[in-house]
């Protein structure tokens, strides 16, 4: 769970970045906060993992508030949440996890916050060497009809890409999931070495492949063309040791 502040001095844009906080089932919003007083009023009392921050503020600016924040020994992270682009050479300057501009749709602001969780786990298991990757590392969130749909990386088949939308093949079911992501999107997500791109269109989990076939790559019941410009890069990662 990432225990959550949102800091913005405008009441709709806080009401509205709480409501999409509360879609997200491993945030936990602590506290929102009209300026940057009240957030460090709270931060002095409750542990915060990740700030959703405005940078046009009364008082105190955003950026101003990010820098106080510099001699913490266990910084949060920060998402920059505002009206202006003018200032995102400023975010980048203080190492921002990201910088959404309003109006911010769910899906970019689901992308963010994916990202935050990812770092997040990582940064779990840089602060302790000896522990096990966190399960949160191999799965992701995608937004299906408004609600938020568990994804296993490790149950994916492969992925299907149509022009702005993406299916999401998986172990267990015959129903992919569909949703609204482009293709390089998707690609981030998941591992260089456990996934292959064979097509404009497909993306597949190498070890779900049951075999291939000239041009066609076959996982279970499904069958997949392979690229020409593709073909090279699917041989490179399968493993030489298994070819027999």
């Amino acid at each position: 769970m990432i225990r959550c502040l949102a800091v913005d001095d405008e009441m709709l844009s806080l009401e509205l970045l709480e409501d999409n906080i509360r879609r997200i089932p491993f945030l936990h919003l602590v506290g929102r906060c009209g300026n940057a007083y009240e957030a460090m009023d709270i931060m002095l009392r409750e542990p915060v993992d990740l700030i959703f921050l405005d940078i046009q503020m009364g008082g105190i600016t955003g950026t101003q508030f990010l820098q106080s924040l510099s001699s913490m020994t266990s910084k949060p992270m920060v998402i920059f949440v505002t009206a202006y682009k003018k200032y995102a050479l400023d975010g980048f300057e203080l190492d921002v996890l990201d910088y959404l501009v309003k109006p911010v749709a769910f899906e970019r602001f689901l992308k963010s916050v994916n990202k935050a969780a990812e770092y997040h786990a990582l940064r779990n298991v840089a602060a302790s060497p000896a522990a096990a990757i966190p399960a949160a590392t191999d799965y992701f969130f995608v937004n299906v009809e408004y609600n938020l749909v568990k994804i296993s990386i490790s149950n994916i088949y492969f992925i299907e890409g149509l022009k702005d939308y993406i299916k999401i093949y998986q172990q267990g079911t015959d129903k992919p999931v569909i949703t609204r992501l482009p293709m390089k999107s998707i690609a981030e997500k998941l591992p260089a070495n456990r996934f292959i791109r064979i097509h404009k269109s497909y993306i597949v989990a190498v070890d779900k492949i049951t075999s291939i076939r000239k041009n066609r790559i076959y996982i279970q019941q499904h069958i997949i063309p392979i690229s020409d410009s593709y073909r090279d890069d699917l041989f490179r990662i399968i493993d030489p040791q298994k070819l027999i």
